[in-house]
């Protein structure tokens, strides 16, 4: 079990109130007046139609690191440590999108930036690991992120992303010891992984912790990157491989 998931794990059922592991693992604060809010916020999620999008916009942005004006929040929607979260202007996030922010030091764990899109159904997730989406970048449905002990996940600006996507930073155990179980080894250090601006992930395209696509590049649908992608090359295939390069002019 990685180092995140044991402190995870140990929130849950260490010797404490069940409010405040639900504080440490859920709100992210064990501010009473915080939780309260947050209580009252998750009251609000399932709420459908036109109500449930205005009440939301009402109260929600209150409960993040900071939320820009014009965001929308779909019915459904989960969130774990908002206030270290923060979401620029303009920006939709669909019904059933799961934001978990959790982290011991960061205190803006996920960056959203202007009029991105994530559609129903996306997760994000950090466990002692930040993500960053760029301004104007669309995220297909069911897709999912997720940042682990420090390996930054990072997408640019105006990038597109298919539905049932995959990026990992921090996706790979240690595996020296043959004594220890390998999910008590903890996670590789690493740089993470970053989509750069511009690009174009196709549906059910996986990038994994190291890889790295450049500006304008393209990963066709399926494809599963481990390795750098040079800017306005287009890969496919597993592991993905250079089929062609976008015309410069």
């Amino acid at each position: 079990m990685s180092t995140s998931s044991l402190k995870t794990h140990q929130a849950v059922t260490r010797e404490a109130s069940g409010l405040r592991r639900y504080q440490d693992v859920m709100v992210g604060s064990r501010s009473l007046a915080t939780t309260l809010y947050f209580e009252w916020c998750s009251w609000l999620a399932p709420i459908p139609g036109a109500l449930g999008l205005v009440m939301r916009k009402i109260f929600w942005p209150k409960l993040f690191r900071h939320c820009g004006t014009g965001v929308m929040f779909g019915a459904n929607m989960i969130l774990r440590h908002p206030g270290r979260i923060s979401i620029g202007k303009n920006t939709v996030l669909s019904e059933s999108v799961l934001l978990d922010a959790r982290h011991s030091t960061e205190t803006n764990a996920i960056r959203i930036g202007e009029e991105v899109i994530l559609a129903n159904n996306t997760m994000i997730s950090c466990k002692e690991g930040t993500v960053e989406i760029g301004n104007r970048t669309g995220i297909g449905a069911y897709t999912v992120i997720q940042s682990a002990q420090h390996c930054p996940v990072s997408i640019g600006e105006d990038a597109i992303l298919g539905p049932r996507c995959y990026l990992v930073g921090g996706g790979n155990y240690q595996t020296d010891r043959s004594d220890v179980p390998i999910a008590q080894q903890g996670i590789r250090p690493s740089d993470g992984c970053r989509v750069g601006s511009g690009a174009w992930l196709g549906a059910n395209v996986s990038v994994l912790d190291g890889a790295r696509l450049g500006e304008g590049s393209i990963a066709a649908a399926g494809a599963v990157v481990v390795k750098p992608v040079a800017a306005r090359e287009i890969v496919g295939g597993v592991p993905a491989r250079t089929i062609s390069q976008r015309d410069n002019n």
